[in-house]
């Protein structure tokens, strides 16, 4: 039987296409190799004789960074953000080390390998310097790649996401939505329980058939194993928790009714993180606002990065 939402991908890569980004693959070393979207523009036609460009020309517009949560691949999460960026933008959105392809014989699970990882790839992509969007998992990752690399991050729009998943705020959170461990919540592994997940994850009541929620588990939640093993590198003791020093500007931009990270959570978070951090909600949205509210979301985050173009053409 045809998987529904497998059988979208297609038409969802051509209109990924038609906007202006497409995929390619880049071997960081062997036994390692992270997908991404890139813009069409950065792609030469392949010389004769080869399967794939080689060669990728460097980015000719600001670069901006989307990247993933963790329950799907980098363009299903933000599919509805890149047609909105590309005009003014160079918009690159990866696949996460055992997301959408992505693959590595490397033991590590950590954010901070994520992270190093991710950078390797950008810079082989020819980014030098960019503005990362981090959603929930993705946020985590971003907030490592401006802490490890404050000269390739210039700033940070991180939503439903916090600094590093400490024991404290892993119990609370499960506690609080009536789940046993991150994995339950995480990683479902029947319909029920990718139902219990969306009724979490979004502010408004979503129905679909039973079949779709069958084939979205079957389509997206590959490399169990090892995404099992990245939940449990996520989480690091109380003790060991430390508050960086980001020279970048940080956005906050929440659902107002997030129920896996609330807005209290990025409230405290813009107050630990200083002066350079700034907080927006959005109503009626929860912990999906990118794909609950796109316009109002794709709105609020064109506006913060106008901002840095201006602020940029001002200091030169």
């Amino acid at each position: 039987m045809v998987n529904l939402v497998a059988a979208q991908r297609p038409l969802l890569h051509g209109l990924m296409k038609i906007a202006g980004v497409q995929p390619y693959t880049v071997e960081l070393e062997p036994g390692t190799e992270m997908n991404f979207w890139v813009p069409c523009e950065t792609i030469k036609k392949p010389k004769k004789g080869e399967k794939k460009a080689t060669h990728l020309e460097p980015p000719t517009k600001p670069v901006v960074v989307l990247v993933h949560g963790f329950a799907a691949e980098g363009i299903v999460t933000w599919q509805f953000q890149v047609g909105a960026l590309t005009k003014k933008y160079s918009v690159y959105v990866p696949d996460l080390l055992f997301f959408g392809g992505s693959i590595t014989d490397k033991p590590d699970r950590s954010p901070t390998f994520q992270a190093e990882y991710l950078v390797k790839g950008l810079r082989k992509l020819g980014v030098e310097r960019c503005v990362v969007v981090g959603f929930s998992y993705g946020g985590m990752v971003a907030f490592k790649m401006a802490e490890l690399y404050p000269h390739m991050v210039e700033a940070m729009v991180v939503s439903g996401s916090i600094l590093a998943m400490t024991d404290s705020i892993s119990v609370e959170s499960l506690n609080r939505l009536g789940f046993s461990s991150s994995a339950e919540l995480l990683l479902p592994n029947s319909v029920k329980g990718l139902k219990a997940l969306l009724s979490v994850a979004a502010h408004k009541k979503l129905w679909f058939p039973d079949r779709l929620h069958k084939d979205f588990l079957e389509a997206m939640f590959s490399n169990r194993k090892e995404r099992a093993e990245l939940l449990e590198g996520l989480i690091i003791s109380n003790k060991d928790a430390t508050i960086p020093s980001f020279p970048q500007r940080i956005h906050l931009l929440w659902g107002e009714e997030d129920q896996i990270f609330k807005q209290e959570l990025a409230h405290n978070m813009k107050q630990q993180l200083g002066q350079n951090t700034s907080f927006q909600g959005i109503k009626k949205a929860g912990h999906l606002v990118h794909l609950e509210r796109p316009c109002v979301y794709n709105r609020c985050l064109k506006r913060f990065l106008d901002s840095l173009l201006l602020a940029e053409q001002v200091n030169i």
